[in-house]
């Protein structure tokens, strides 16, 4: 099949439990690599994500053996024997993945099988990871003397550190997840048979928060990443100062506050427990 030929299977299907947004990556029989279809498709979802108010969190997850082995090779050697760079459409997967990285609301990925490479690369640009015991990790390019493209050379080391991310960069060696748990990256290790249970409950978690001032929170996180102390401690208070008056803070802490009110308003006598 060539990326004019339209896919047999919808390369994405979509489920909407309650708020979450459930994205689920469908091409198993390639391990869910990442193509022109899949990549057009996610994008359209963020877009919709984005502007559904009964959309709190998005999660994504793959059908078949593996979450994502990365890139599809087919799809690279089909530009090449066009005399094209695969590099445009790498463009596209790069900014498909800020926009995750930058949305307002929060994502989740959840891997089980394999996350290599792009699919690596997915995972870094989401807010909260959740995955199998025995999924195998790791950016893999230079394994097929390729170099990222997706972003691992710049979230990677954020997420797990320099040392570690250096050697996956640099080997291409794939680890299982437990070998990640004192990064801090990946919120939960499970049994696969517990994956889509413990994803549910961390997605409501993060439902259960849904306002404003979550999706300012996200905003500004994604802002102030990298940024000068100094300046993102700016960028913090003027966030503050914007959530204020738009989320209605002040009714919220009043009728937080109002039980404790009314208890110091009318404390209790000798002649009340006569």
């Amino acid at each position: 099949m060539t990326d004019t030929e339209p896919p047999l299977t919808e390369p994405l299907l979509v489920e909407q439990r309650g708020p979450v947004r459930w994205l689920l990556l469908n091409r198993p029989e390639r391990r869910n690599a990442l193509d022109i279809t899949l990549i057009e498709a996610l994008d359209k979802q963020i877009t919709s994500a984005e502007a559904d108010p009964d959309t709190a969190v998005v999660a994504v997850a793959g059908k078949g053996p593996s979450f994502c082995a990365g890139g599809d090779f087919h799809q690279f050697l089909e530009l090449d024997d066009r005399g094209e760079n695969p590099v445009d459409f790498l463009t596209d997967v790069s900014a498909c993945f800020s926009r995750i990285a930058a949305s307002p609301k929060p994502w989740v990925a959840v891997l089980h099988g394999h996350a290599v490479a792009g699919g690596l690369e997915l995972a870094l640009a989401c807010d909260v990871v959740v995955a199998a015991d025995t999924t195998l990790i790791g950016d893999g390019h230079v394994q097929r003397r390729l170099v990222p493209a997706g972003g691992s050379s710049v979230r990677l080391p954020g997420a797990v550190g320099r040392g570690l991310s250096r050697w996956l960069l640099l080997t291409g060696e794939l680890l299982p997840a437990t070998a990640f748990a004192h990064t801090g990256w990946i919120h939960a290790i499970v049994p696969e048979a517990d994956l889509d249970a413990t994803a549910t409950r961390i997605c409501h978690q993060l439902a259960d928060r849904h306002s404003p001032a979550q999706q300012r929170l996200k905003t500004l996180l994604h802002r102030i990443d990298g940024m000068d102390p100094e300046q993102a401690l700016r960028e913090e208070l003027a966030t503050f100062a914007d959530n204020w008056p738009a989320s209605s803070v002040a009714d919220a802490l009043r009728d937080f506050l109002a039980p404790t009110a009314t208890k110091l308003a009318s404390p209790t006598t000798k002649a009340d427990n006569k």
